[in-house]
């Protein structure tokens, strides 16, 4: 389909048209660009870099969310962008605006002076540069792709630095074996400089330690030095010399407590003074990050699953270690009242189809399989053949809107219903309707 929305973002399309789209693992381009603009990155506050294959960007929300409860002014870099390209680079806690983006853009083109440098790699730069010039507390900076040739991995010296859990994803890049995938992640770990890190498989965690005690960083593992878990509704912390009895994350889902207890640790470890319990407490409260079990109430989805009696939720999940945390979060949402599960699924046709949706089979949903406007979407009847590799037999639709409308018609109980499959086609619905934009 036609998307007017995404086809007006001036800034992105300006980047993707003068810079590849193609990733090239290095940081060589993106240090030559620093040096030229006066190294912005060495003008910034305290930065948090955070790595990982799921959870990154929740982490991110937590941290955010709680240091800006406690009054400090947080720089942000994430990606992707679910709807508008300026969803990447929060300033101060604003996001950027588009006068700033025009001319930030207009400043690297003239210093870079036709060099080669990739899409993410220029943005990347121009968000630091935008850091440099607004003063602020903390300085959060999420990984684009790996960790240790990543764009973002210029800093000496991070205050923390953070490995969500680590598995299977963009095997094209850095896999096969999850050994070299935990190495890529491990890149981001400096010399005597403390590291953060969520659950991992065993065989991602040797190399973790491994590259920490070379390194003479600090380690404080979840299951080890650290734990976080939902006890009684509530987030429990432990920590090597107290336990945080804290609210439960505003993010649905049991997979957020460690998301969030990660987050809790980590600013602990930063040891500001400001951010005491209270302020992670509110924080925790108020957290908001669009497509991570999100429930759409607005937009054109929201509001024909309301007028049918369904509840709608929308998710990121896109391989198999988020198709796992996505089974938990469906289980939880079905144990509420019982009423039947539908899933609306698409994905992009390099992504581990079927390893997505092996833990979702256990569900007994109804399952229907569609498509985004993407020429590397995989096509509803590809997705409904990798569903039926492992025994679920899916509708298929044309697209999103055809999915929802098959997904509450007939008769019965309305059902809760979760799109899902990736955060491309998340973005696609949150773009149907400007209501529905991230801010």
């Amino acid at each position: 389909m036609y998307d007017p929305i995404r086809a007006s973002d001036a800034v992105i399309q300006r980047l993707r048209a003068n810079h590849p789209s193609l990733i090239d693992l290095t940081t060589g381009r993106v240090e030559r660009l620093l040096a030229a603009l006066g190294h912005p990155e060495r003008r910034l506050p305290p930065v948090i870099h955070v790595a990982g294959t799921n959870g990154k960007g929740s982490t991110v929300a937590y941290l955010r969310a709680m240091a800006e409860a406690a009054g400090l002014k947080v720089h942000v870099l994430t990606s992707p962008h679910l709807v508008r390209f300026a969803e990447r680079i929060r300033i101060a806690g604003k996001l950027i605006t588009d006068a700033e983006l025009s001319d930030l853009t207009d400043q690297l083109e003239a210093v870079n002076a036709g060099q080669p440098i990739s899409f993410f790699e220029i943005t990347t730069v121009l968000a630091l540069e935008a850091f440099a010039r607004t003063p602020a507390d903390l300085c959060l900076i999420e990984v684009g792709l790996g960790g240790r040739f990543d764009a973002t991995n210029i800093f000496p010296a991070p205050a923390v630095c953070v490995i969500t859990p680590v598995d299977y994803d963009h095997l094209e890049m850095l896999g096969p074996e999850l050994s070299k995938i935990a190495w890529e992640k491990a890149g981001i770990i400096k010399a005597g400089r403390p590291v953060v890190v969520a659950h991992q498989a065993q065989e991602a965690f040797e190399v973790i330690d491994s590259e920490a005690t070379s390194l003479g960083a600090p380690l404080m593992a979840m299951g080890q030095t650290l734990d976080a878990w939902e006890e009684r509704g509530r987030l429990l912390v432990q920590m090597p010399d107290r336990l945080l009895d804290l609210p439960a994350p505003a993010l649905f889902g049991p997979h957020q407590f460690e998301n969030a207890g990660l987050a809790v640790a980590t600013l602990l470890t930063l040891g500001d003074p400001r951010i005491d319990d209270a302020a992670l407490a509110k924080g925790l409260a108020r957290v908001d990050w669009p497509a991570r079990f999100q429930r759409l109430t607005r937009g054109p989805l929201g509001h024909l699953a309301e007028a049918k009696g369904a509840d709608l939720w929308l998710d990121g999940a896109h391989n198999p270690h988020g198709g796992r945390a996505l089974a938990e979060a469906c289980r939880r949402l079905v144990a509420r009242d019982g009423r039947p599960l539908t899933l609306i699924v698409a994905q992009f046709a390099r992504k581990d189809s079927v390893g997505f949706f092996t833990p979702l089979k256990a569900l007994g949903a109804r399952v229907i399989t569609t498509q985004f406007d993407s020429s590397t979407a995989l096509s509803s009847a590809d997705l409904a053949k990798a569903a039926g590799q492992v025994g679920i037999v899916a509708e298929q639709a044309l697209d999103v809107s055809e999915a929802m409308a098959m997904a509450v018609a007939g008769s019965g109980p309305a059902p809760h219903i979760v799109i899902c499959g990736g955060l491309h086609f998340a973005g696609e619905v949150l773009a149907l309707a400007p209501e529905t934009w991230p801010t």
